[in-house]
């Protein structure tokens, strides 16, 4: 058997059977109790009935999918791996960029250094932003749902793979771009047989509907399906989440906005002030560019505090930190974050402009992430696991730990 490998100050201990970690993108644990409440999900049913073992562990502020995906596969929070967000203002370039590039990544991945071992590796993304961050270097088979009509052997290690799994590539707003993700998986489990295996899906489910409901209960129960599938393949099975979900609405289903830039402009001036949602990304039309955290990147520093209390004070705001202190309290790169990190309360928004926000398309009330009302997530392992010091503060970045190192073995 292959040595151990140590990467990012963790050591991983070599996998005695398969190993599938699954990020659920804005699960909450509400969202898998309403569906086994309901009858709707028996593997997972099982899992939390004591044939696996469950944490509650908190998700990488801010609780976006770009940051907690990569902290999931590195093993370390944003301020080692340098993902703070899905979108940011690069300094270098002095302009505003998606954060999907590898150069962005500061640190290599676990999923890289299994590969490099000489381990089967393989990677299922639902979105395509997702897929160079996540297969930065490594060798083995990675591909997203989304772009899996233009998988090659030469760019993505595999071919004909919707042949393969025996769908149609699903639309980016569907709860089918996650399911094709799942049913993925179990197909290379049933042939390729990878040693590690990441799974990640997106969050539309759980922007449209909230726990226990019909829809966000049909889309947990293809989950179970497919997760049941791969524990008969012999898999050890870890599932966590990048972030929660809430509603950001009032009584009048419109959303609680806060839009933080026309605040701004209005008591400092016009372009004085430049505000970054790090929840931008491509995919807007569920959540309006809208989330519960924000950068404000100032002309001359706030030292003595009376913008970042006068922003504190607008109602619906949780939290104003200075760069050092968001850097210290959210383990985020402090050359990658604005001069203030805002962070609004848990039914409520922040957006920059009004009118750079188009919520045409949200056709149902507002659902979305970003604070630290979404950083509670679940950490589900499908295996007996040994005894953990009371009060460990449990991470979704422990999960590769947990399936690899702390889960008992077979005698």
């Amino acid at each position: 058997m292959p040595s151990d490998i140590t990467l990012n100050g963790r050591t991983y201990h070599w996998m005695d059977r398969p190993l599938v970690v699954v990020c659920i993108d804005g699960c909450q644990f509400e969202y898998i109790t309403a569906v086994v409440a309901a009858g709707r999900a028996p593997y997972l049913g099982r899992l939390l009935g004591g044939e696996g073992t469950q944490f509650v562990a908190d998700c990488v502020m801010p609780s976006f999918t770009n940051p907690n995906n990569l902290s999931i596969v590195t093993g370390v929070p944003p301020s080692v791996h340098g993902i703070c967000g899905n979108y940011f203002f690069d300094p270098e370039r002095g302009e505003e960029v998606m954060m999907n590039d590898p150069r962005h990544l500061r640190v290599g991945t676990i999923l890289a250094a299994f590969a490099d071992a000489g381990a089967k590796v393989a990677v299922v993304t639902a979105k395509d932003k997702l897929r160079k961050l996540l297969g930065h270097r490594m060798k083995g088979i990675c591909f997203s749902s989304e772009k899996a009509e233009q998988v090659t052997l030469a760019e993505n290690g595999i071919e004909n793979v919707v042949a393969r799994v025996g769908m149609p590539v699903p639309s980016v707003y569907s709860a089918e771009l996650s399911e094709f993700v799942f049913v993925a998986g179990v197909k290379l489990m049933e042939k390729e047989r990878p040693d590690v295996m990441y799974l990640s899906t997106t969050d539309y489910i759980q922007h449209k509907a909230a726990p226990g409901t019909a829809i966000a209960n049909d889309f947990y129960a293809m989950i179970d399906r497919n997760l049941a599938r791969l524990d008969e393949l012999g898999a050890t099975i870890v599932l966590t989440a990048d972030h929660g979900m809430n509603a950001k609405f009032g009584a009048d289903g419109q959303p609680n906005v806060i839009y933080l830039q026309d605040t701004l402009d209005g008591w400092l001036g016009v372009d004085k002030t430049r505000v970054i949602l790090p929840i931008t990304d491509p995919y807007v039309v569920h959540h309006g560019a809208l989330g519960s955290f924000a950068l404000v990147y100032l002309p001359t520093p706030d030292t003595d505090g009376a913008l970042a209390r006068r922003i504190a004070a607008i109602p619906g705001i949780e939290a104003v930190l200075t760069r050092a202190d968001a850097a210290a309290k959210f383990e985020l790169p402090a050359d990658r974050i604005g001069d203030l990190v805002v962070v609004a309360q848990l039914d409520t928004v922040i957006g920059t402009s009004r009118g750079r926000h188009d919520l045409s398309g949200l056709d149902v009330p507002l659902r979305s992430h970003g604070g630290l009302s979404e950083q509670k997530v679940p950490l589900i392992v499908n295996r007996a696991v040994g005894k953990q010091p009371a009060g460990r503060r449990w991470r979704n970045f422990d999960a590769f730990d947990l399936g690899l190192n702390l889960t008992t073995r077979p005698s």
